[in-house]
């Protein structure tokens, strides 16, 4: 292969991030445990001043993420996945508006009622699936808030449809990317104007740390995002980035083997007599399955699954499960499960019994036969 050519995202988490490859270095990048750098005079642009600033632990996994989204710039990595998306949302203005998916991350819908009620922020929501919806809602927006597949409910976005027209109408599109993962779509690439991550999901995907990340290719909205950073205090830990870049390295195999058992699952539970409802963009009846093969590179590991017997039949399956881990949070090596309606903030549209299950990479047959017999005693 040529030097020159571009490395597959697939390389790019083992390869990018790395120290530089001189005799006797590390092939790791170390951890840095300190709070302020040497300084004497006037910094100059790049050098460390001050760990609420910046940190050179945070540059290798910054550097990696933000080759895998195919950013113009590094990553910027937050505390929070909420740290970052309240990053990329202070850049609607007070007064401004914001058209969300109805579907949408509860606690980002909490968010925005509270802009509303704090800077006088008019919050639309839309059905994000709905092309016409979110066009005939863009008029007068300030910013465009876009999850696809949204979580929990699944549906997928026309994503260079809805950029286009919200440019058009002098909109930012902001893109939660948690979901699909750079592997799966890169909404830079398409005009989004800001991404955020939960890094806490898949990227880190072990459960073991808390951490966002927001990507800019724009010059002003990075450093818009870096400033809020600094000024708001909404850091990382080194420790807790340098585990996520470890976590990283093995992304691709990761979502490749969650991608593979989740659709494995959603097409077995497709069949089952005890399930009334199953969402996976893979299978071909799914209402997002034409806009997922035609603008992803995957179709995800998380399936919405509505057993027989309402909110207690839900309830019940998960009691009977042993191998699938009752939580909330998703991305993580292993399969997790959790009834989205028990949290009291979570959309009034989504049923109440609607299971959340984000699978992971364990053996496909076994984590098939948890869940049958769970939803055999139906």
């Amino acid at each position: 292969m040529s030097h020159d050519a571009p490395l597959a995202p697939a390389t790019v988490t083992v390869a990018a991030g790395r120290p530089a490859r001189t005799q006797g270095a590390a092939v790791n990048p170390p951890v840095v445990l300190s709070s302020t750098f040497v300084s004497q005079g006037v910094p100059a642009p790049g050098e460390l001043l001050y760990g609420r600033i910046d940190a050179d632990t945070w540059h290798p996994f910054e550097q990696v993420l933000g080759e895998l989204e195919q950013s113009r710039h590094p990553a910027l990595v937050f505390g929070s996945g909420m740290a970052a998306i309240a990053a990329a949302l202070s850049l609607v203005p007070p007064g401004g508006r914001l058209v969300l998916p109805r579907h949408c991350y509860q606690v980002t819908l909490g968010y925005a009622a509270d802009l509303s009620e704090r800077q006088g922020v008019e919050v639309v929501l839309v059905d994000i699936d709905d092309t016409d919806a979110v066009l005939a809602a863009l008029p007068g927006t300030s910013m465009l808030w876009v999850e696809s597949p949204t979580n929990p409910m699944l549906e997928v976005a026309d994503l260079p449809v809805l950029v286009e027209a919200a440019h058009a109408a002098g909109a930012l599109v902001g893109v939660d990317n948690t979901f699909a993962t750079p592997l799966v779509q890169r909404p830079l690439t398409v005009g989004a104007d800001v991404v955020v991550h939960s890094v806490t999901k898949y990227l880190a995907g072990h459960s073991d740390v808390v951490l966002g990340a927001a990507l800019a290719d724009d010059d002003a909205l990075h450093a818009r995002l870096h400033a809020y950073r600094t000024l708001h205090g909404s850091i990382a830990g080194p420790f807790e980035v340098w585990l996520a870049l470890r976590g990283l390295r093995t992304l691709a195999l990761r979502v490749e083997r969650a991608q593979a058992n989740a659709a494995e699952l959603a097409r077995r539970l497709s069949a089952h007599p005890a399930v009334v409802a199953v969402r996976h963009p893979s299978l071909p009846d799914d209402p997002g399955y034409e806009r997922a093969a035609r603008l992803m590179d995957g179709f995800g590991s998380i399936i919405g699954l509505r057993p027989r017997g309402g909110a207690a039949g839900a309830d019940a399956v998960i009691a009977a499960l042993r191998l699938w881990v009752p939580a909330t949070s998703l991305g993580g090596v292993e399969s997790s499960l959790e009834r989205r309606r028990r949290f009291a903030t979570e959309s009034l549209t989504v049923p109440e019994d609607l299971l959340r299950l984000s699978v992971g990479i364990e053996d496909v047959d076994d984590l098939w036969a948890d869940l049958a017999a769970a939803l055999d005693q139906l």
